[in-house]
């Protein structure tokens, strides 16, 4: 199976994960998907290929004869897609760019006047959605991609390579990939998460990330009579929102700037709830952002009398380039690779988080490389077919023994 037939095959699957779940994986569809990638490890012949009680898969490929002593090296991908958009029944479709607008279907296009990205790719053959599913290269293609490297390894013995670890995770859109991830069974040395943007890009920065929910509780009281007497919550909610910097949210900021994101907003007079994402690059520029919102919530608690404001603060992951400048060998080994397929690599701070962001603090050094894929988690979402298949000689490359 090429690597275009595995990625259609694996969008087939709808793994939506959800924040608001409390099992294991966080849906129950995606262990569907993951059932299915196990099989296929079996059918390729890695050795302890399975599917674990939490959703995870792994197996591995051994060492070639000569090469047992060859530090494991790890390849790690995540089968769920984003909530924020469905990710059922997706009707993808592959068109020859010959520039200008692409129409996807449900009054959706890809504008050229709008998506820088999209001249680079004039000749080549984009899997797009039909407008009404994101398409779920993140990252279905980093699946696609590191399987058809492995079969492309297990069908060319002569190529030699060190053990290498193949990790699929769940939930990683939500924030909690690598809750579970058996770091010690893995057995990897170091690893790499397929699970980048469009081609070239390498990835070691990435966001110090925090969530925040606030809950408001306000006083009802019939509007007949309320004067004096009502403390909307709704109004309250809004009020707290107006407070945080207006030019510090992701529709105003790029590159190593930061952002609060509010991401859920629901209630009435009575309680209210706002939901926040927060995101900074450097760790106290981070640190500053969740203390506006502790100074936030004192400030309408004095203005209103204690309790109305309740803050939930968690940290999710942190910025992993303070494991990663240890083990630099893996960027550059990841840049002679791309160099070796004739991609320039482009080295890129992740606007987000990877697994590999929390195993790289885990022990598991873990850098990131591209997929191929653009407009992730919306329905504008495409990669080009060129792209996969480029990525699957940047990682046979990539896991080959240094001579």
């Amino acid at each position: 199976m090429n690597v275009l037939d595995r990625f259609l095959k694996y969008v087939s699957f709808d793994t939506q994960s959800d924040a608001y779940s409390n099992t294991t994986p966080t849906t129950a569809k995606q262990k569907l998907l993951g059932a299915e990638l196990a099989a296929e490890l079996n059918q390729m012949g890695l050795q302890n290929a399975h599917m674990d009680a939490f959703g995870y898969v792994y197996g591995f490929l051994p060492a070639t004869p000569g090469c047992e002593t060859v530090p494991c090296m790890g390849l790690i991908a995540h089968m769920d897609t984003s909530p924020s958009f469905s990710g059922a029944d997706v009707k993808p479709r592959i068109v020859e760019y010959r520039g200008g607008d692409v129409e996807l279907g449900h009054g959706l296009f890809l504008k050229a006047k709008e998506d820088e990205a999209l001249k680079n790719y004039v000749g080549q053959h984009l899997v797009v959605t039909d407008g009404s599913t994101l398409l779920g290269a993140d990252d279905k293609a980093g699946i696609a991609e590191i399987f058809s490297a492995i079969e492309y390894l297990i069908a060319h013995p002569e190529i030699p390579h060190g053990r290498i670890a193949v990790g699929i995770t769940p939930d990683e859109e939500v924030g909690s990939g690598a809750d579970h991830f058996d770091v010690a069974g893995f057995g990897a040395a170091a690893a790499y998460t397929v699970d980048g943007g469009e081609l070239g890009e390498l990835e070691y920065e990435n966001f110090n990330a925090a969530g925040a929910k606030v809950t408001i509780h306000g006083l009802n009281i019939h509007p007949g009579s309320a004067k004096n007497k009502m403390r909307n919550a709704i109004l309250l909610a809004i009020e707290f929102n107006s407070m945080l910097p207006p030019a510090e949210t992701p529709a105003h900021t790029e590159g190593y700037e930061g952002f609060y994101h509010l991401q859920h907003m629901e209630g009435d007079e009575t309680l209210a709830t706002l939901e926040y994402i927060v995101r900074d690059h450097d760790s106290e520029k981070f640190q500053s952002k969740k203390s506006t919102l502790e100074r936030i919530a004192s400030y309408l608690n004095e203005k209103y009398g204690a309790g109305t404001v309740e803050l939930e603060l968690k940290d999710q992951y942190y910025n992993m380039k303070a494991q990663i400048e240890p083990h630099m060998h893996l960027i550059h080994r990841a840049k002679a690779a791309f160099r070796a397929v004739g991609v320039e690599p482009r080295e890129v701070a992740i606007r987000g988080g990877t697994d590999g962001a929390r195993l790289s603090y885990e022990g598991l050094p873990c850098p990131n490389l591209s997929t191929g894929g653009v407009n992730f988690h919306g329905p504008q979402e495409y990669i080009p077919v060129e792209s996969l298949e480029k990525m699957v000689e940047v990682l046979i490359r990539l896991v080959q023994a240094e001579a």
